[in-house]
């Protein structure tokens, strides 16, 4: 299989889509101004306890107050508890965890309400992110993840990925880092460690322990609450580090700083495939080289189309996601009602498991394939689903069609579903309905470029409007384009962007900003 990432780096957001045979499986967008909260930790204070859900809130700085329940404190919590008071106290030296007291570990049936007191200062993880109306959640159970190990605090254990089958190399594994760990440190040993040298681990160990040490210098001079002691990886970092494997064939990124940053990461992960990282300088964006923005307009919204006229219908509520599988204007097949009813579910099962991943949907999933009486083809249809989701990495659990047709799916949630609004604004009327003559809209583009020619002083631009727009505006040897050109300089590049409406456009300068020209003339 051949899998690529392609990272598009906007001004106000940075979007990452991962390929596999060219087709869009996962899709992750971030504003740039907004950091990557799961796996951030925080010095934060208790705000209120809640002794009927055994839980308490806690202020880390969201609008929501962040949720965490007593089972989320963790069986060290005592130790972690007396090493964050002893930081506090001892402003001056930081305290090694390997020379740290590990206290009995708490009551697993113990209540919050004697554990925590309101105010106390408590060192917490995001594990959830903000979801409709709850806010985040949390846990006390630190842990810090690389690509080969996760290093857990307190823990003192080495846990080795039951994914790796080889008993040899399970002893192998965890011999090797029970020798290198230091005491009072847990490790997790993931399955991409399978085969890796003692140096290849013994570094990345070294980086985690110094992420730890980093973070609780914050916690030691932090004065204010809440504070932010450990910032997890840029989101394009972070999916590298989880997908990264030998399938990887390229990875395009088209800004230079993003591109620097993983083509280091790679280097330092990877040194022999840094090749694969490439900087992307060509003319039409990203996405749209890729045909990614034509997949994404096609994948997501209400109703998605998948086979020969065969379409799902994807729900979202409160409390769970609903599909609906319907075979459209398909007509019968030789094999009949239930041989052409096993092919519309077979196809669905296929695209439903690539829509999870795609949209990130998680928590209840009940999807209403088309009523089967063969058991056969039942059991079939839930077989092909869960080897589908075996290349989901959230966790998930997949149960057998009920009598009623119904095939329930758990999936992880981690943060919120993935949304795209597919349905263009007129950019002309703003949905208003009535819009200027669309023959003149060709005068509008060249008196908008004849004022930034001639009255702004920019010479050099891109000017993005829609592919058929674009279609028009080249056709033919004197085409509008090249009498643009002569009249107002070579410096006007005109790009087609999928991502624009019919008469929508946008102009750029040559570093990739956006030329406001709305405001332009306004001011004028």
């Amino acid at each position: 299989m051949k899998s690529e990432l392609v990272v598009n780096v906007q001004p106000k957001e940075i979007a990452i889509a991962l390929l596999e045979n060219q087709q869009l499986v996962e899709l992750q967008k971030e504003g740039r101004d907004s950091s990557f909260s799961v796996g951030n930790m925080y010095i934060a204070r208790v705000k209120k306890i809640m002794p009927g859900l055994n839980a308490c809130f806690v202020n880390v700085g969201y609008e929501k107050d962040a949720f965490l329940h007593y089972l989320d404190l963790g069986p060290q919590f005592n130790s972690l508890d007396k090493y964050v008071r002893q930081t506090f106290s001892n402003q001056k030296k930081s305290r090694a965890l390997s020379k740290a007291t590990i206290l009995p570990d708490i009551e697993k049936e113990g209540t919050i309400a004697n554990t925590l007191k309101v105010g106390q200062e408590l060192v917490v993880q995001i594990v959830k992110e903000p979801i409709s109306t709850k806010g985040p959640r949390l846990t006390c159970e630190l842990s810090f993840a690389g690509r080969y190990l996760v290093l857990i605090p307190f823990n003192d254990k080495v846990s080795v990925s039951q994914k790796i089958k080889s008993a040899e190399e399970r002893a192998r594994l965890k011999n090797l880092l029970q020798s290198i760990k230091p005491k009072n440190m847990g490790v997790i040993v993931r399955t991409v460690a399978e085969g890796k040298r003692v140096a290849e681990l013994n570094g990345e160990l070294k980086v985690l322990l110094k992420h730890w040490d980093d973070a609780m210098k914050k916690v030691q001079s932090s004065t204010t609450y809440p504070t932010l002691v450990y910032e997890e990886t840029s989101r394009a970092i972070a999916l590298l580090r989880d997908l990264f494997n030998p399938s990887f064939e390229n990875i395009y990124v088209n800004q230079k700083d993003v591109y620097e940053e993983i083509k280091d990461y790679v280097t330092l992960i990877a040194p022999e495939r840094a090749d694969l990282v490439k900087y992307y300088t060509g003319q039409l964006p990203i996405f749209d080289n890729f045909a990614i923005t034509k997949q994404i307009k096609a994948s997501f919204g209400t109703t998605i189309s998948y086979k020969r006229g065969a379409y799902l219908i994807i729900e979202h509520t409160e409390a769970l996601h609903v599909v609906d599988v319907n075979s459209g204007n398909r007509s019968k097949g030789s094999n009949g009602q239930e041989g052409n009813a096993i092919d519309v579910n077979l196809g669905a099962a296929d695209e439903l498991a690539r829509q999870l991943r795609l949209r990130d949907m998680g928590g209840i999933i009940v999807v209403d394939f088309i009523d089967m009486h063969d058991a056969a083809n039942r059991q079939k249809l839930f077989e092909r689903m869960s080897q589908n989701m075996q290349l989901d990495r959230a966790r998930h659990n997949i149960l057998p069609l009920s009598k009623f047709g119904l095939m329930q799916i758990t999936r992880q949630r981690v943060r919120p579903a993935m949304d795209v609004d597919t349905s263009e604004t007129c950019p002309t009327c703003f949905g208003k309905g009535t819009i200027k003559p669309s023959i003149l809209f060709t005068d509008t583009l060249e008196s908008k470029i004849d004022y930034l020619v001639n009255k702004v002083k920019i010479k050099r631009f891109k000017l993005h409007v829609h592919p058929y727009v674009e279609a028009y505006a080249t056709k033919g040897v004197l085409s509008l384009k090249r009498k643009w050109q002569v009249k107002y300089g070579l410096g006007l590049k005109l790009i087609p962007n999928q991502d624009l409406a019919l008469l929508q456009y946008k102009f750029f300068d040559m570093m990739g900003e956006e030329i406001d020209m709305k405001e332009e003339i306004e001011t004028k």
